[in-house]
């Protein structure tokens, strides 16, 4: 799957690790040398989506003093994570489906034509269905990102990730911290499997990176956890 040219749609709630498992796909692709640019379609106001995927040539609009690259042609050769896809605004979608179709577009204010070379992969916590039945989604759009769909499933239903993911994390932040620690205590793997997580797998990435901080060997304790993590285990 990762190996392919397929567009793919990760699907899933807040926290679930949607980007962790892009970054995989784009990692373990053939395009993994090539850059991976990703932009969040909910963090960014609707009426800067364009210009920052399709670029624009000077003097295209009010304050536009520079040409600027869209995350389109910066992306060439790599991947695209489109996150938030269902926040993306109807018109913007139209856009977006005639470059997936023709594999090329024009920057805003200019008339030359960029030729794009890159996988798609697309996240949301939305569903889906809804949006199509409601119009905020064009179906011939979603038929077009969604070549291969992975849901994925909250951490409360896949606790048996959480050892996994447990040991990616405090590799990752003794690393960053320059601590010692090495792993959890058996006591904690226990409360945490327990444990609901609202927050999914961000929640359980700040909670060990909490422990790491605060550990004083090389083993992280349940004191080690956030109050929050224990208190709801325990309830």
């Amino acid at each position: 799957m990762a190996a392919s040219d397929a567009n793919i749609l990760i699907q899933g709630e807040n926290g679930t690790g949607k980007e962790l498992i892009a970054n995989a796909m784009h990692y373990n692709s053939k395009r993994f040398k090539g850059p991976f640019i990703k932009i969040n379609c909910a963090a960014i106001p609707k009426d800067l989506i364009e210009s920052e995927l399709f670029g624009y040539k000077k003097g295209a609009f009010t304050g536009a003093t520079l040409d600027k690259e869209g995350l389109f042609e910066m992306a060439e050769g790599g991947s695209l994570l489109l996150d938030e896809i269902g926040e993306m605004p109807a018109y913007l979608q139209t856009k977006l489906l005639r470059v997936l179709q023709e594999r090329e577009y024009r920057p805003i204010g200019s008339d030359r034509i960029v030729h794009v070379d890159f996988r798609l992969i697309c996240a949301t916590n939305v569903d889906l269905d809804a949006a199509l039945r409601d119009g905020r989604l064009r179906e011939d759009l979603y038929f077009r990102i969604n070549t291969i769909t992975l849901r994925v499933p909250p951490l409360r239903e896949r606790t048996e990730d959480i050892p996994l993911l447990c040991d990616y994390f405090i590799d990752k932040f003794r690393q960053r911290y320059q601590k010692n620690v090495k792993t959890l205590a058996p006591s904690v793997y226990h409360l945490l499997i327990r444990n609901r997580w609202p927050g999914n797998v961000r929640e359980l990435e700040n909670a060990v990176e909490r422990a790491v901080l605060v550990a004083k060997g090389s083993e992280i304790a349940v004191t080690d956890l956030p109050e929050s993590i224990r208190e709801e285990s325990t309830a």
